[in-house]
């Protein structure tokens, strides 16, 4: 009998989809993959190479805990270029991606029966991490119409003497939305511990990622090398804490994780020192992309109330097809070999939309936006 801790923990729906879609590729059908969120980019070379330099040098030992003293040291020289914030390196604790991040976070803020709140629809593994710590959700809907922002004022209305914590994300998954600075400002005012999310940073195409540091130094932040540096099977992430949570989060480091690699650490030195390049080279071809699907899914008449200018995701209302998305995307994935996230996956708030990862080449993005519109065709939908 499995523990009472994980009754309530659910799937994360975007992993059957492509579970399921490699069943179908295994019995020899072709898919078009827009359902998961990992860039379809090798890593710059400048990682590759330092990863095998790193492993003839015999970096294959425990790091500190905390992580390479050189990698943190980067890592806040970043946030000083980028946005102006001063990071100590005795706050960055390198993690093995950034999941154990969120629960290194939520561990220490949060006992039995506490409360996080959260933004619905939102990223769909923060509930799992707040009920596997034995927290409560507390969930703030957001809308299209305004991009997804989490307005300060409906936080306020939510947070009693259990509230721990708000997580935010900018850029947004699942909508590739940024959060305002009013919005950012005003959520930093708020009386209430903030957990800012900020691994789509750098995969920004219009306006500009602020972090919450720069309004509120006293916020947890979550990076990593992953999305940014297409660095996802080397599973680098980060947490700046405020100074008085790193020994509790640094103790549960050593028992749960001991560090993260020290390859993935070394490959991230060399992305944060070399590969500007690189990224800017990722960005633009994920730009295009993106202007791409935006224009083709509103040709097949999916609603984008305001284009995603982060990420890379595009957020599609889809209530004109059904109300059922888990439903929907299952059958899109059977009748037209194309994967696509359903909305239910990030929370009640997106039920009725569909989620498309743009993290794939042109040429399969047109493919898959053709079989689509042909999907659409056999349903005869009036007008």
């Amino acid at each position: 009998m499995t523990s009472s801790r994980l009754k309530d923990i659910s799937p994360f729906i975007v992993m059957e989809v492509l579970e399921k879609a490699a069943e179908m590729e295994k019995a020899g059908f072709n898919v078009i993959h827009m359902e998961v969120g990992e860039p379809d980019f090798d890593v710059p070379q400048c990682i590759h190479e330092a990863t095998l330099e790193a492993l003839k040098e015999g970096r294959t030992h425990y790091t500190h805990s905390l992580g390479d003293p050189e990698l943190r040291e980067q890592i806040c020289l970043q946030y000083k270029a980028k946005y102006g914030v001063e990071v100590d390196p005795d706050q960055v604790i390198a993690t093995s991606g950034s999941s154990p991040a969120i629960l290194l976070t939520l561990s220490v803020l949060c006992s039995a029966g506490d409360e996080v709140i959260i933004s619905d629809p939102g990223y769909a593994c923060y509930p799992n991490f707040i009920r596997y710590i034995g927290a409560n959700i507390v969930r703030v809907p957001v809308s299209e119409v305004d991009g997804f922002q989490i307005h300060p004022e409906a936080i306020f209305d939510k947070i009693t003497d259990k509230t721990k914590a708000l997580i935010i994300n900018s850029p947004m998954n699942p909508s590739g939305n940024l959060l305002t600075v009013e919005t950012l400002k005003s959520l930093a005012e708020l009386p209430v511990q903030l957990i800012s999310d900020e691994i789509y940073h750098g995969l920004v195409y219009e306006d500009t990622a602020h972090s919450i540091l720069e309004f509120n130094k006293d916020a947890f932040v979550l990076n990593g090398f992953s999305k940014l540096y297409a660095m996802t099977g080397l599973r680098l992430g980060y947490v700046i804490a405020p100074k008085q949570y790193v020994r509790p989060m640094q103790k549960l480091q050593q028992n749960l994780f001991i560090c993260a690699s020290s390859l993935a650490q070394r490959a991230g030195i060399a992305a944060l020192n070399s590969a500007t390049e690189d990224v800017e080279k990722m960005r633009s071809i994920y730009n295009d992309r993106r202007k791409y699907l935006i224009a083709r899914l509103r040709q097949l008449g999916f609603t984008i109330r305001k284009e995603p200018t982060g990420a890379f995701y595009i957020f599609v209302n889809a209530t004109h097809l059904s109300n059922n998305s888990y439903e929907l995307a299952f059958d899109i994935l059977k009748k037209a070999k194309v994967g696509v996230t359903p909305g239910i996956d990030f929370g009640p708030g997106g039920e009725g939309f569909l989620r498309f990862s743009y993290a794939n080449s042109l040429e399969n993005l047109k493919e898959g936006m053709d079989r689509l519109e042909n999907y659409l065709k056999s349903l005869n939908l009036p007008g």
